[in-house]
């Protein structure tokens, strides 16, 4: 059936109806309009003077009629069907309308009671747009209804599908624009569909608007034929419904009957699967809405085409203070959406308008999902002392933390079977985490083959090949009142760069806003990590998002780095009972040392950073700090230590570990910063302090940079040396390995100058025959491969060709293999 047979079935709206929606709409854009030019004056009762103009013009119009129409038909839809819908606005700023219409409904003003329904609230709407110490330009989080800000473009479908997953009464209507439509993120969540399970999870209803030009360039889609766009559009798995015209009225008709259609075709599906258990694939509506830019706005400005055409992006009438034709070309404009018939004297929406807007949480800018705090619930969290490993004594036993925290998680799924799911690109298997497919399948909706892997019509688990989704999904899944945590390879974390600036930034002011509740952190789990990269190489070694992340308000982040197993698990039990945060927990997934027992963990994780008595022997009175943050780093760090106590056992040394790295920072700076007297008790005021760093070693500094004994902090980290070689090789092309950071005590502790000058060239001597032994043999050498805490080696008892030759050495693998 063709898009115009559909909708000549679909129940046709009546005048009356076209009427009432018209009516709001013209509101709306009214409301628009006076929110980007308006200081004085909102009900036009005079004629507009120069001081009734901003002076500042701020805001983009282009996009904003269309928001508003579809809006519009959304309430009708929702009142004559009872639906709970909520609204994402993708097209980049389009503030104007989301407010606009809170307004009308009357939400704004309950929230923000000196923006009321009549005349002075008009003027105190207009006058805080996108003006010193007002609202911004897009649907921010001060917007009521808002969960998707649309400040960057790409990211509304991917919001989309995390709302709608769980939600199975939910309509989540996504509005994206087609410049948006351009970027790479928005072009893979149109796969979002293949993941949507209609039994358990709402729908997605996304509406493609056709208007034809970003800022100064015409859209791709609106340059293409219709058949190509159309295709392509199928081809991602959609029923397009099309509506496209310039004359009000027929366009009014046109979307009410795709939006008839639309709802349709989904409640068809959601029976059909709910009822009858059929769960063969098809095609979810969408709507393809084609009219001009700045629409019922400017037709020509100056002489010059403005409506339809890209000079309607923004402000279409910039001279309009200084500029009386500009400043009556305004007025014009204003009057055209007939402010008298939707006003009254007061400057309330007349009773009309008031009567067809939805009821309490129906209203879309009131739809507590657009307000997840209001939603969420804690999670059921087991207790993790199941789960935990038994430690005799430090490092006496071996684990893969993740793995252990992937069983941790199985449970986790089975207490909490409907607010909490695992994102992630296609790495839950490789980061260790494949315990969770005891109770969970893989969720994917596509065509299912015999052998495929773990693959279920519902699941908490979703995976896609693309860290723009996975990170979209989360977030709407945790903005709409759920829990997550997105795992994935800690080099390629960076794609979401930008996308974690905008949650971060929601996170801060929603912080500031006290009618929203907080939701779950986003917990991103790092592994398959710089240090244990060998296999990959290069590319794949990178630990900076750390110090992306520490770029973003303090108290919004946390950046953890658990030693071993114990602590990962303590630490993430912590990070899913969080609300309000960034949590960045990184874990080598590989083979590695247990040094603490569950209860020491627990206690030094709350701690964030502690002296390991057990590595020490300074007797409170050191001559070295040796400390660590970060696995890999940790082990290098204790062979340090273990390599100086056997050579140097008069050699006072502390041993310091640090799980929240931003302990060291200011606690003035920072939440979880330790106080200066806290700090200087463990890292002393004048003693050199020889820091293995998981990251870049200019964070630390930057960390410290205001401590007493900053001059004496000397720090070892990545610095961008890599490639495809072993795991010790790895440390040492970056200068982390043990022996240079026994050069490093010995080159900073004075007492040492010459009385370690033997074991300062045996440290030389043992790094260069260990990196002659990686080209020999493709393997480390036996006594770093061997290396435990509980035989603490000499660096001279072996280690040479002639007395160890035998490469097939077994021991602890510090890599493990690497999938």
């Amino acid at each position: 059936m063709s898009d115009a047979q559909q909708l000549e079935t679909a129940t046709t709206m009546e005048d009356a109806e076209i009427h009432l929606v018209d009516a709001w709409w013209r509101a709306a854009n009214y409301l628009s309009v006076g929110q980007i030019y308006l200081l004085d004056n909102p009900r036009l009762r005079r004629p507009l003077e120069p001081g009734d103009i901003k002076p500042r013009l701020l805001g983009h119009w282009g996009t904003t009629p269309g928001l508003n129409l579809v809006w519009a038909h959304l309430n009708r839809l929702i009142r004559a069907r009872d639906v709970d819908a909520i609204f994402l606005a993708g097209p980049g700023h389009g503030g104007p309308a989301v407010l606009a219409n809170a307004w009308l409904e009357g939400t704004y003003s309950e929230v923000y009671p000196h923006v009321g329904q009549d005349e002075a609230g008009l003027k105190a709407l207009f006058r805080q747009f996108s003006f010193p110490g007002g609202v911004p330009s897009h649907a921010a989080p001060e917007t009521p209804g808002s969960m998707h800000e649309g400040g960057e473009l790409g990211y509304v479908l991917s919001h989309a599908y995390g709302a709608a997953m769980d939600n199975p009464g939910l309509l989540v209507t996504a509005v994206v624009g087609d410049g948006e439509f351009e970027t790479g993120p928005l072009a893979t969540s149109w796969h979002a569909n293949k993941f949507v399970d209609p039994v358990h999870d709402g729908a997605v209803l996304p509406v493609l608007h056709l208007n034809g030009w970003k800022i100064a360039n015409p859209t791709i889609p609106s340059r293409i034929s219709r058949p190509e766009l159309l295709s392509l559009l199928n081809g991602y798995g959609h029923e397009v419904l099309t509506v496209e015209g310039d004359d009000p009225e027929d366009v009014h008709r046109q979307l009410g009957r795709a939006l008839d259609v639309a709802h349709d075709r989904i409640v068809a599906i959601q029976r059909a699967a709910r009822e009858d258990g059929d769960l063969e694939r098809r095609p979810w509506p969408m709507i393809l809405l084609v009219t001009p830019k700045g629409w019922t706005g400017p037709h020509e400005v100056d002489g010059v085409p403005v409506e339809g055409t890209w000079r309607s992006h923004q402000v279409p009438l910039a001279e309009t203070r200084s500029n009386d034709a500009h400043r009556a070309q305004l007025e014009e404009w204003l009057r055209s959406y007939r402010p008298g018939e939707l006003f009254d004297d007061v400057g309330r929406p007349v009773p009309v308008l008031r009567e067809i807007a939805p009821r309490g949480h129906r209203r879309m800018s009131d739809n507590p999902h657009a307000n997840g705090g209001l939603l969420r619930r804690p999670l059921d969290l087991p207790d993790i002392r199941t789960h935990t490993v038994e430690v005799s004594s430090p490092g006496a036993s071996i684990h893969e933390a993740t793995r252990v925290f992937g069983k941790y998680l199985v449970e986790v799924l089975r207490e909490n079977p409907d607010n909490f799911r695992i994102f992630g690109p296609d790495e839950t298997a490789s980061n260790r985490l494949d315990a969770v497919y005891a109770v969970t399948d893989k969720v994917f909706a596509g065509e299912l083959r015999p052998g495929d892997p773990q693959l279920g019509r519902s699941g908490r688990v979703v995976e896609m090949l693309s860290e723009h989704t996975c990170q979209g999904w989360l977030e709407g899944y945790l903005l709409t009142g759920r829990h997550g945590v997105f795992n994935c390879y800690e080099a390629f974390i960076h794609i979401v760069d930008s996308m974690l600036n905008q949650h971060a930034k929601w996170l801060k002011t929603t912080r500031e806003i006290e009618w929203r509740p907080p939701v779950a952190s986003l917990n991103y789990l790092l592994t398959s990590h710089v240090w244990r990269q060998d296999h990959n190489g290069f590319s794949h070694q990178d630990p900076g998002f750390i110090d992306h992340v520490v770029n973003k308000k303090a108290e919004v982040v946390r950046v953890y780095l658990p030693p071993d197993t114990n602590t990962l698990l303590s630490t993430m039990r912590h990070c899913l009972a969080s609300t309000h945060y960034v949590n960045v927990v990184v874990s080598g997934k590989q083979p590695s040392f247990d040094w603490l027992t569950a209860d020491e963990a627990d206690l030094h994780c709350a701690r964030g950073v502690g002296i390991w008595e057990w590595a020490s022997n300074d007797d409170g009175d050191p001559d070295v700090v040796l400390a660590s943050a970060g696995d890999v780093p940790t082990i290098e760090a204790l062979a340090a230590a273990s390599i100086l106590r056997e050579h140097l056992p008069a050699l006072r040394i502390r041993f310091v570990n640090v799980v929240d790295l931003m302990r060291l920072q200011d606690s003035g700076e920072h939440p979880h910063g330790l106080s200066d007297s806290s700090f200087d008790s463990i890292f002393t005021t004048d003693r050199p302090v020889i820091f293995a760093y998981h990251g870049y070693p200019w964070l630390i500094h930057r960390l410290t940079y205001r401590r007493a004994n900053h001059r004496n902090i000397h720090v070892r980290g990545y610095k961008e040396e890599g490639t495809t070689t072993t795991p010790f090789d790895m440390v040492m092309m970056n200068d982390l390995d043990r022996f240079h950071l026994v050069l490093d005590v010995i080159d900073r502790v004075p007492s040492l100058a010459s009385r370690a000058a033997a074991l300062r060239q045996q440290m030389i001597d043992t790094g260069r025959r260990a990196h002659l032994w990686t080209r020999e043999y493709g393997e480390d050498l036996p006594l770093v491969r061997d290396w435990s805490w509980q035989s603490q080696p000499s660096p001279g008892a072996a280690g040479s060709p002639s007395t160890t030759a035998d490469p097939g050495m077994t021991g602890l693998d510090a890599t493990g293999g690497q999938a």
